[in-house]
C-alpha cells in the first residue's frame, strides 16, 4: 500500500461518518495515526444534556444537534492540520452544514454495514453511553451519500485493520 501522508491524501478534512458502532471512531484514530493529523472524537463534542438524552435511551432531534454540529464545524474550518473526525452526518442537511464551512477540502467517509451486523457490535459493546436500543433511530434517520457529495462508502464489515485498511485506500488519491 501507499504511504499514507497529508499530500496524498482526497482531502485535509475527514470526517468518518455512519450510525452508532459502525467503528467510525477507530477508524478516524487510525487515521490520524497514520498520517499525523488530528483526531477528533465527535461524540466528545455533545454537551451534557444531550449525553443524558442518549444514555437514558431518547433519540436526539435536530435541535439537540445542530450546537453539538457548529462545535464540530468550527474544529474542522479552524485547524492548520489535517484533521480526521467521527461524527455520524447520518443527514444530509448536517452534512452540508459541515461542506459550507469546509467544502474544497473535505471528504466523508461512510461506513455500511447491515442493521443485524451493527447491532451485535452494540450488544457486545460496554462503556459507551449509545445503548443499542437506539440503532433503529440512527437507521432511521440515515441518508446515504449522494454522487454530488464528495465520499467515499467503506464496508464495515471485517476485521479491523482490514477496514482501516480499506478506508485508508479509497480517501488515497490515484
Amino acid at each position: 500500500m501507499d504511504t499514507l501522508n497529508a499530500d496524498n491524501l482526497l482531502a485535509q478534512r475527514i470526517v468518518v461518518m455512519g450510525v452508532a458502532g459502525c467503528g467510525k471512531s477507530t477508524v478516524a484514530l487510525a487515521l490520524a495515526e497514520r498520517i499525523g493529523g488530528e483526531f477528533v472524537e465527535g461524540d466528545d463534542l455533545h454537551d451534557d444534556a444531550n449525553i443524558k438524552k442518549m444514555s437514558s435511551g431518547e433519540a436526539l432531534t435536530d435541535e439537540d444537534r445542530w450546537p453539538w454540529l457548529e462545535r464540530l464545524v468550527l474544529v474542522l474550518a479552524n485547524s492548520q492540520t489535517p484533521v480526521i473526525a467521527s461524527c455520524s452526518s447520518l443527514k444530509r442537511i448536517y452534512r452540508d452544514r459541515i461542506r459550507q464551512q469546509c467544502d474544497e477540502t473535505l471528504c466523508f467517509v461512510h461506513l455500511t454495514a447491515s442493521y443485524e451486523a451493527i447491532e451485535q457490535r452494540m450488544q457486545q459493546r460496554t462503556g459507551h453511553f449509545m445503548p443499542a436500543a437506539l440503532l433503529s433511530s440512527q437507521f432511521a434517520v440515515l441518508e446515504p451519500l449522494q454522487p454530488d457529495e464528495a465520499g467515499v462508502d467503506v464496508s464495515a464489515i471485517g476485521e479491523q485493520q482490514e477496514v482501516i485498511d480499506a478506508t485508508m485506500a479509497a480517501i488515497m488519491k490515484k
